[in-house]
């Protein structure tokens, strides 16, 4: 398989380089990083790095910069993309976990979950709040048990790529895309991964955005309900068409 890492970053030219070094280091995948409109040396420090670097006029939101990744990954033929964050909480050895489902057949999405087992992984308070309540709705919209729909660490097989590439949700993606996919028909599967704690930086989510948030992709995944969701298609029928 043909593997690309999509590292979406946004002034994270502090991280990104070891991210994109330690990703390198497999051996088994290409790199691209999208550069969010950052203000500070983000591109030039993961342009150094060895990875390709996909610059966007200014900052589009984490939607924008995932579906950009999505977009080129599509165009080179890409068989997965690995969504990585920039800032380095996501293990590059744990990728082997998502990519086996795809390998064996499984799965059309892996997501990498903290909570599927106990890991050393600890969340602050409300935002662990707000992942069980993520949790709670997406698995009853869906019908499938999912226990970490925050995160963005996942894997996503060739019909995915395809998918995403036209329809991925701008505003709240993480949870939003588990039940666009879900509701058109793709298989996903959650796998425990260990995640690191942030080094450098910090969240921009704050105690009083985090419950504007959680308010918010609720309203976003009620109101996508309501939309009507393109089928699943495999490559055979696109090309049939």
């Amino acid at each position: 398989m043909r593997v690309l890492a999509v590292v979406p970053a946004y002034n994270e030219g502090g991280a990104v380089g070891d991210v994109v070094r330690q990703l390198r280091a497999r051996g088994d995948l290409d790199v691209v990083v999208v550069d969010d409109g950052s203000v500070d040396d983000t591109a030039d420090v993961a342009r150094a790095a060895g990875a390709r670097v996909l610059e966007l006029p200014y900052n589009l939101g984490i939607g924008a910069a995932v579906q950009a990744g999505f977009c080129f990954a599509k165009e080179q033929s890409y068989d997965v993309v690995v969504q990585v964050d920039g800032d380095g909480q996501h293990r590059p050895d744990e990728i082997g976990r998502l990519l086996e489902p795809i390998e064996r057949g499984e799965a059309d999405l892996v997501l990498g979950s903290r909570y599927v087992e106990k890991t050393a992984y600890q969340a602050p308070p409300l935002r662990r709040l707000g992942m069980l309540i993520f949790s709670g709705l997406v698995s009853r919209v869906t019908g499938q048990r999912l226990r970490d729909t925050t995160s963005g660490f996942r894997a996503s097989g060739p019909r995915v790529i395809g998918f995403l590439a036209e329809h991925y949700p701008g505003d709240y993606p993480e949870v939003e895309a588990l039940v666009l996919l879900s509701r058109a028909g793709f298989r996903i599967v959650e796998t425990r991964c260990r995640f690191r704690d942030r080094e450098i930086g910090r969240s921009s989510i704050t105690w009083t955005r985090s419950a504007y948030y959680m308010i918010k992709v609720i309203l976003a995944v009620l109101i996508g309900l309501c939309r009507s969701v393109p089928p699943a298609r495999g490559k055979e029928s696109d090309a049939a068409s």
